[in-house]
């Protein structure tokens, strides 16, 4: 059945408010049915364009949006950004005082406003209830949905009441947006909110902009100076587990000359809110924190997410680095893994009363372990945990396809492993194993009489770590198996008996103490010194105007410009991002900026023939900036194409396989 054959209205809102001239998936089936009155349940990936949804319905529709956020800070940058593309927008929470929320609601009597955020507590008060019902309201948009389940990693009971909007307003629509949540959380959200017949649609949790890479915790701190040596300007968020943690690492930052500063529970409000707002603004570059930091960051051009210790789960670890590169950019996630990190999350696993919860935090957390140590494609168990088939066999920007780590025969290695599991009878967990291959003589060891085993220091080759290593692989690979949640012990599959009877050969990873840094990927293609001209021009007219640089234009745009140097409103308006508000205030500044540019470095643009720019939104699949096929990439290419390997072609052309990854996915 054909829903709305007009949709004329949409796209011309799209082009004027948002500069762009097309949807991203499921945007427009989104909105088409908003506009139908229907209720939308909305699973989208941060960066893929969630806002939109029901932003755009809000400019062409008869009365006001009411969008429930769970974050002062997020409703800022929302109503920021708004406003800066020439759209009617307030919020109303604790931090305005009591004449701003007159003003506001007076505004709202007189159809002056077409959106606005409130928070989950406020929207359920009966005085404002009894508000809301003297307003002509279009749509109701429930913002963050996954903090209305149990099931969820961000459950905040007051999201519970939000069922009053539907007993209260049952004919108006309601669309359910979040971007992280399991099957039982989807099923929770559209149950609790009591959804009527909703449309679902679940957009590809895949995000292609983002590398994912983990790295054995071996000196962390020196592992990530290295790492932001050539990542100096950058914006990044570098998550800890404590506060204390958190606390450390930033004043060490600091020590080095990077400006970073912490955010966590344990800092005042006023000082967490005004350490986001400065790196909201591009006054700090870094923001060390635990998980309490980034539900309210609506930040773009945030160029890595680091994990300094392990996370709790697929869940925080997925919403956490998907607050990297939501301008459609390349971004960093690194996850920096130690089995010490592991044994402070089963601490505190063992603090909770329920039984039953316990149980889903241990498979939560074997989940995630499952992911660091796995050697075949990061992307797909990702992917798949969340229940989306990738069928891709490399992705081509995750660290075990992108640098595929050598291997050796391991057979005789698995068969130590194997016989040493059996010979202890298959009661004891990873690291009791390694211990006794190692030839430890721990009082334990002793006592089991596991002293006296052949298999017993048969591993003296090896350190500890490699041999936990080796026994980790063998269970990523199906010859072993471990069983239980709270004391797990490793046992024997099918699989390990063909090994033990030379029927088959296993191969494993080349053992390595220390794991080079990954280099970091460029786009290579703009000019990066009018980049950062444009850059300091943004942050002064940000400044000037209190709001984030990102509200003015996003880095994505600002590349654009600077390979494409545009020299008049005609072909500024090309550009993706630019819209006819932002055309109007901004781009006479920067087009003199380009030109200027250009004549002092004696740069005679191109000319950018009509319908060369095609302004696409802001997502992961948005690719604004021109390839260019140099030299040395096409050398690349070539060697690429005759099957050398990525390490071969490093060796031939005397390169890092950092660079040379590079060249290939450019």
């Amino acid at each position: 059945m054909e829903l709305i054959t007009d949709m004329e209205p949409a796209y011309q809102a799209l082009q004027k408010y948002f500069g762009y001239t097309s949807f991203l998936p499921l945007q427009e089936e989104i909105i088409r049915n908003i506009l139908l009155k229907n209720d939308v349940f909305t699973l989208m990936p941060t960066g893929g364009g969630k806002s939109l949804c029901y932003q755009l319905p809000a400019l062409i529709s008869d009365g006001v949006t009411i969008v429930v956020s769970p974050l002062i800070a997020l409703m800022k940058d929302q109503v920021d950004a708004l406003r800066a593309n020439g759209v009617a927008s307030a919020y109303i929470n604790s931090s305005l005082g009591p004449n701003e929320i007159r003003n506001v609601k007076l505004g709202l009597l007189e159809d002056r406003i077409k959106i606005l955020y409130v928070a989950p507590e406020r929207i359920t008060q009966s005085n404002f209830l009894t508000f809301l019902h003297r307003l002509n309201i279009s749509l109701f948009a429930v913002d963050e949905a996954h903090c209305i389940s149990e099931w969820g990693h961000d459950f905040r009971s007051e999201y519970r009441r939000l069922k009053l909007l539907k007993e209260h307003f049952p004919k108006i629509p309601l669309i359910a947006l979040t971007a992280t949540a399991i099957s039982e959380v989807q099923n929770d959200i559209i149950t609790q909110l009591r959804l009527n017949d909703p449309k679902i649609y679940k957009a590809s949790f895949n995000r292609q902009n983002l590398f994912y890479q983990v790295k054995p915790k071996n000196n962390a701190y020196y592992q990530l100076l290295q790492y932001l040596k050539s990542h100096k300007t950058d914006s990044g968020i570098i998550y800890c587990y404590s506060r204390k943690s958190a606390d450390d690492l930033s004043n060490k930052l600091q020590s080095e000359g990077y400006r970073a500063l912490p955010y966590h529970a344990g800092l005042g409000s006023g000082l967490r809110a005004a350490n986001q707002n400065k790196f909201s603004k591009d006054d700090v570059d870094i923001i060390v924190a635990t998980i309490a930091f980034g539900m309210g960051i609506d930040k773009p051009n945030i160029r890595f997410v680091i994990h300094y210790d392990l996370p709790k789960n697929l869940e925080s670890y997925y919403q956490e680095t998907g607050r990297a590169g939501r301008d459609g950019l390349r971004a960093d996630c690194i996850l920096f893994l130690s089995y010490g990190d592991r044994k402070k999350i089963e601490y505190f696993i063992e603090q909770k009363d329920d039984e039953t919860d316990k149980q889903i935090a241990y498979k939560k957390l074997r989940d995630i372990v499952n992911f660091c140590e796995v050697r075949t494609c990061r992307r797909k168990i990702l992917l798949n945990y969340f229940g989306e088939a990738y069928d891709e066999k490399n992705c081509k920007n995750c660290d075990n396809c992108l640098m595929p780590k050598e291997t050796i025969d391991g057979t005789s290695i698995a068969k130590k492993i194997i016989s040493c599991v059996l010979q202890v009878g298959e009661r004891f967990g990873v690291n009791y194993v390694a211990d006794v291959l190692s030839g430890s003589r721990s009082q334990k060891i002793i006592r089991n009489r596991h002293d006296v085993l052949r298999t017993h220091g048969a591993g003296e080759e090896y350190s500890k770590n490699q041999w936990l290593a080796f026994i980790r692989e063998l269970i990523q690979l199906g010859y072993l198996e471990v069983k239980g949640d709270r004391y797990p012990t490793v046992k024997v599959t099918r699989k390990s008996r063909d090994v033990l009877s030379e029927k088959e050969n296993v191969f494993l990873v080349r053992p390595e103490e220390k794991v080079q840094i990954s280099q970091k990927f460029n786009d290579g293609t703009f000019d990066s010194r009018l980049f950062e001209i444009l850059r300091r021009l943004r942050k002064k007219l940000a400044d000037s105007q209190g709001i984030a640089p990102y509200v003015i234009f996003h880095d994505s745009s600002l590349k654009v410009m600077a390979t494409l140097l545009p020299q008049n409103l005609s072909d500024f308006k090309g550009i993706g991002g630019v819209g006819q508000v932002k055309l109007e205030k901004y781009g006479d500044i920067f087009i003199k900026e380009i030109a200027s540019y250009c004549g002092k470095h004696n740069i005679e643009p191109e000319p950018i023939e009509p319908g060369h720019i095609k302004p696409k939104p802001v997502g992961e699949h948005n690719d604004p900036v021109k390839r260019v096929v140099t030299p040395t990439l096409r050398e690349t290419l070539e060697l690429y194409n005759k099957n050398l390997t990525v390490e071969e072609i490093a060796a031939k052309r005397n390169m890092s396989t950092g660079t040379i990854a590079s060249h290939i996915e450019n």
